[in-house]
């Protein structure tokens, strides 16, 4: 008997069981209608707004870490007046991003200073990807910061830049350092997702309120959203462990 015979032959029934009425409404919010499609929509829309927020975030991130690391670790008696004022300009943008709502945001950007854009979901992106960069800069600038500072004297003795001994010596030892930070950091991005529906970004939470609107049950389109979700964050994590492994065996050899 298929799940449509089943849940005629459930429906029809006066008084069902518990487990019946749970399959009819669990058919209701994923099987009728073709619903399924809708999450999985959702589902690709949630994939995309975190890959592009997350590339946003990186860059934002690794910029400003390195800009306010290269002020911190300024020779004594050398002051560049250009780096401290873009340092300043960083420092009031962590400080603002880290001491605001993600909500608060969304609403900004997508209400106010987006407000003709009719592309919310991107718009959701943007957002995200501008919160995580403040994240992502404090973390990293806490892995640089950590390293023994012999490090950069070894590579500027062996005739390296700045940017070269950042990028060749210093940066890859940090990034095992600060790699399970930057994993929560990224499971949280993932998870904020959820969060753009408020401005009208079409991700998975978008569509399961749009199914409530049709079936009248709240609780089986946002308990499948929250499977969807923790599969998502499962996957995610064991990606990290799996190149945590990898690290730690490079290391031994």
């Amino acid at each position: 008997m298929g799940f449509t015979q089943l849940y005629e032959t459930f429906g029809a029934l006066e008084n069902p069981s518990f487990w019946q009425d749970v399959y009819m409404k669990f058919y209701k919010a994923w099987f009728e209608a073709d619903r399924w499609q809708q999450y999985f929509k959702g589902l690709a829309t949630t994939i995309q707004v975190t890959v592009i927020a997350l590339l946003i975030g990186v860059v934002l991130g690794v910029v400003v870490a390195m800009i306010r690391t290269a002020h911190d670790q300024q020779r004594l008696g050398v002051h560049n007046p250009l780096l401290g004022i873009v340092n300043l300009i960083c420092k009031i943008y962590v400080t603002v991003i880290r001491g605001t709502p993600m909500m608060v945001q969304l609403l900004i950007m997508g209400l106010v200073i987006f407000a003709s854009n009719r592309n919310k979901t991107m718009i959701g992106a943007l957002s995200l990807g501008i919160n995580s960069g403040a994240y992502v800069a404090e973390i990293i600038r806490g892995g640089l910061m950590s390293l023994d500072p012999g490090q950069m004297e070894a590579g500027r003795s062996l005739g390296l830049g700045y940017m070269d001994t950042m990028r060749f010596i210093v940066i890859p030892q940090a990034f095992k350092a600060i790699l399970p930070s930057l994993g929560n950091e990224f499971i949280t991005l993932l998870k904020d997702t959820s969060l753009i529906s408020v401005v009208g970004g079409k991700e998975i939470v978008y569509f399961a309120q749009a199914i409530i609107t049709r079936t009248y049950e709240t609780m089986y389109p946002y308990l499948i959203t929250a499977v969807m979700y923790l599969i998502m964050v499962l996957i995610f994590t064991w990606l990290q462990s799996k190149l945590e492994r990898r690290l730690r065996q490079s290391d031994r050899r």
